[in-house]
């Protein structure tokens, strides 16, 4: 993900890189590192350097509550909502691998493996590409990239962060055909036993509104459901729907999004 330069030299509010691989559509998560609020005039400038650049949509990252209206107000709409969850480590619930499965870290030559499970398990609007799952990979100071692997090759991963005393489940996949066994509650319990063990307080996931299984999941796993979700906003510069500029409508996307970590000190 780039941090997009305006006309004028300066740099945009918003990071920006193509949604999944189309240079039509960006995908835009505030910044991290300027000062103080994002403002409808930072995302209006940006709207106009997305348009500049040739740009037909744009679709933001998951937004708690407090990020949304600088988006709201310039004409971004709701398409999906999400639950949020959080882990305080009072205790963690074993989850051990399945038999026949081994967890370990994952590697840069199997990121094609692993988009290959990513895919499987998604819905088109969730897929990550190469781009995306390197954001996911880079999204915090500390990073567990884990792999379940059995005879056959990799049938599921997660991606776990850590910014500060905070911990994130970024992303997590099981093969359709793996389903079913705990490789979903053994990666997790691999990454929060990680993230406890280098010393975060607590830790988000979020999942869609409406995926009952990822969400007893992550209630099994210990997760607490909060009260204020997250959303995806999108808007397009041409008055067409989203779909009809390359992208699958996002209601029967079965899985959650990846978790961008919140700048320290936001509410």
């Amino acid at each position: 993900m780039s941090l997009m330069r305006t006309p004028t030299g300066g740099r945009s509010r918003l990071r920006v890189r193509p949604w999944h691989g189309d240079h039509r559509i960006a995908h835009v998560t505030p910044a991290g590192d300027f000062l103080g609020p994002l403002t409808s005039t930072d995302v209006g400038r940006a709207l106009a350097d997305l348009r500049q650049a040739g740009y037909t949509a744009a679709i933001t990252a998951a937004l708690h509550r407090a990020d949304r209206a600088p988006f709201h107000d310039v004409g971004f709409v709701e398409t999906e909502r999400l639950h949020l969850l959080q882990h305080r480590f009072d205790a963690l619930v074993a989850a051990p691998p399945a038999p026949g499965v081994d967890i370990r870290r994952g590697r840069r030559r199997e990121h094609a493996e692993v988009l290959v499970v990513d895919h499987a398990a998604f819905a088109p609007f969730w897929r990550l590409d190469e781009a995306g799952l390197a954001e996911a990979l880079t999204a915090t100071s500390s990073v567990h990239f884990q792999v379940a692997r059995t005879a056959a090759g990799i049938v599921g991963y997660a991606v776990c962060g850590r910014a500060g005393p905070r911990g994130y489940v970024q992303r997590l996949a099981v093969d359709p055909g793996a389903q079913g066994r705990g490789i979903g509650a053994a990666l997790v319990y691999d990454g929060l036993r990680w993230l406890r063990r280098w010393g975060a307080a607590d830790a988000l996931v979020n999942t869609q509104e409406g995926n009952a299984r990822s969400l007893r999941l992550y209630h099994r796993a210990g997760f607490v459901l909060q009260p204020d979700g997250l959303a995806v906003l999108q808007i397009t510069f041409d008055g067409r729907p989203l779909q009809a500029a390359g992208v699958a409508a996002a209601g029967s996307a079965p899985a959650p999004a990846p978790l961008a970590p919140r700048r320290e000190g936001r509410p």
